[in-house]
């Protein structure tokens, strides 16, 4: 190998190496990642980081061009071929688990088994014998005769794990299906002309792809779980503030209703059958991750202003104009706001309060206006609005 080739190849390695060991770290370190997964990962990036250290030594061994290293190239040219043969088996395993099916017993998984065995016999009888390949005292590699049958075996089990990926497309996922691929096309590429050509160094960067693609799938699983996790905290303070019902109002109806038994049964039953319609609607909209029609939304306002008009009688009246219902809108949208106008404008030493609802199709989607109306004796109305909600949804 000349200089210059054996510089490239030592800083390929290198940086490879370098990419091993952060993937190995991120394994290590990050949480969240199952046992088998980081199990898999540590022994992968850990043949990694050997096949690294070996082609380090190697190339220092090369540059040094002793004549006295020979024999110990020789035995780091086997370790190398051999960590590089482990890692299709590696992810024939991995690509299995992906998919839920028990690598034990595939018959992709024993017929690569076998293939990689005839390779791991023929590489240890490699050191021994001039055939495959071997080391001059310029410590140069040389191709044996019949060098091409030890880069064929591993060849084939390259070309299996490609057969059982497209085959498989149905059961992975598009980012492991792409991974997949970025990891496995390079190396065929590289071991495929290496049966012709001696291009350790491409081979070595073919590797470190190989590397990256696996790497970008733990770090994509680590953010898609964050993001999950994310999302579940949010949902679960959603549904908090949801659940957060005003106690005085559930303690205020139950007696409300409980008086009524006596002397109205029958707005008694009304107002039992509101306050129900309420509380479903409530723990309905918990559940909910889609938009409802605004009728269901309007049908759960009305139903709460039913059970709070129980309770004031004349303190409280309600105003409906809403010709437009046709639109979609997120679940509890209207009744935290007119919830809020009879909570803040209820006054035991005011005026009757007086809510106005209206809805009304606009250029910009659906408009809800909310108004809390106060009387006054002897004086015109002030309306004054609470909050507009304004959606474009249909």
């Amino acid at each position: 190998m000349s200089l210059l080739m054996s510089h490239i190849s030592f800083f390929l390695v290198g940086a490879a190496m370098m990419l091993f060991l952060m993937g190995l770290s991120a394994v290590i370190i990050l949480p969240g990642i199952d046992r088998w997964s980081r199990t898999f990962f540590i022994v992968y990036f850990t043949v990694l980081m050997l096949y690294g250290i070996t082609g380090m030594s190697e190339g220092i061994l090369e540059l040094l061009s002793d004549q006295s290293s020979t024999r110990l190239i020789d035995v780091f040219y086997f370790f190398e071929t051999v960590l590089t043969s482990l890692i299709s088996p590696l992810l024939a395993v991995y690509m299995h688990h992906c998919c839920g099916e028990d690598w034990r017993n595939s018959r992709y998984i024993r017929l690569m088994t076998a293939f990689w065995l005839v390779l791991f016999v023929l590489l240890c009888i490699s050191p021994f014998s001039t055939l495959f390949y071997y080391a001059t005292p310029e410590t140069t590699f040389v191709r044996g005769p019949l060098y091409p049958l030890v880069v064929f075996f591993f060849l084939i089990t390259i070309i299996l794990n490609l057969i059982y990926v497209i085959r498989r497309r149905s059961l992975l996922s598009e980012k492991y299906y792409f991974s997949f691929l970025v990891g496995i096309v390079p190396i065929l590429t590289a071991v495929f002309i290496q049966m012709f050509i001696t291009i350790f160094s491409y081979l070595a960067m073919c590797i470190a792809i190989c590397a990256i693609s696996m790497f970008t799938i733990i770090v994509s699983d680590q953010i898609e779980q964050n993001m999950r996790q994310q999302q579940e905290i949010a949902n679960q303070r959603t549904s908090l503030l949801l659940l957060q019902i005003r106690r005085h109002f559930i303690y205020n109806t139950m007696m409300s209703i409980y008086y009524l038994c006596k002397q109205d049964p029958d707005k008694a039953q009304q107002v039992t059958l509101d306050f129900t319609t309420y509380l479903r609607k409530n723990f309905s909209a918990i559940t909910s991750e889609k938009l409802i029609p605004f009728s269901e939304e309007l049908e759960h306002t009305r139903a709460y202003l039913a059970v709070e008009q129980a309770q004031f009688e004349d303190r409280l009246f309600v105003s409906y104009d809403t010709p437009h219902t046709d639109f979609y809108l997120p679940p509890l949208t209207l009744q935290p706001i007119v919830e809020n106008a009879v909570k803040h404008g209820m006054d035991p030493d005011s005026e009757p309060l007086h809510i106005f609802i209206r809805t009304e199709k606009t250029d910009f989607g659906s408009e809800i206006t909310v108004e809390r109306i106060l009387s006054q004796p002897m004086i015109t109305s002030r309306i004054s609005p609470l909050r507009t909600y304004s959606s474009a949804l249909k």
